[in-house]
């Protein structure tokens, strides 16, 4: 991605779904995009009750997010900071395959499961009683559930080894995109 200076940075507007009929508009800057990700900013953002994992706090309104979305893959990755800026761990988020349309358009749907991990921590899957209770509500279809597990399986055991998160995801801190956002026409 280029940027000229003076210009402000591309913005897409992802519609996401949680089933059965939950869905959420977000606006995002792109601040980083190769054929391989596309790595966009949440700014403040505003949650009803913070995430706590382990008694910390881990996510709550004020905090922000770099999000790193990998075309074709059933996930995509946050780096969570707390409402301080301290960042707090690698969140991984299953969904369905970005579909990204015209106009800076993208359309996903959750798939419940959830990896997070904390720096030095071993990998941990998260809410699956989320997904047992959308499937006994038939709000996901059991192929759906068994490829979001099988993607989840995926990164619990590179993470393990300790090939989670990718290189991109180290290298685009929260700094870096503050950077990026505060001058659009610099070379993040």
């Amino acid at each position: 991605m280029t940027s000229r200076p003076g210009r402000s940075l591309p913005r897409v507007t992802i519609h996401y779904l949680r089933p059965p009929d939950h869905l959420q508009t977000f606006r995002q800057p792109v601040i980083h995009r190769n054929p391989r990700v596309i790595v966009t900013f949440s700014r403040r953002i505003r949650v009803p009750s913070p995430m706590e994992l382990d008694g910390e706090v881990v996510l709550e309104t004020g905090s922000d997010i770099v999000w790193f979305t990998f075309p074709g893959l059933w996930h995509d990755i946050g780096r969570f900071h707390n409402a301080r800026g301290a960042f707090t761990g690698f969140y991984a988020n299953l969904l369905t395959p970005v579909e990204m349309l015209p106009g800076n358009i993208w359309r996903t749907t959750d798939l419940f499961l959830d990896v997070w991990m904390k720096p030095g921590q071993a990998p941990r899957l998260l809410d699956e009683d989320e997904l047992r209770d959308a499937l006994n509500a038939d709000a996901l279809e059991a192929g759906t559930a068994r490829r979001a597990r099988e993607e989840a399986e995926k990164i619990l055991e590179r993470a393990s080894a300790g090939a989670w998160p990718p290189p991109v995801v180290h290298e685009w801190t929260r700094e870096r995109a503050l950077g990026v956002l505060d001058n659009p026409g610099g070379a993040g």
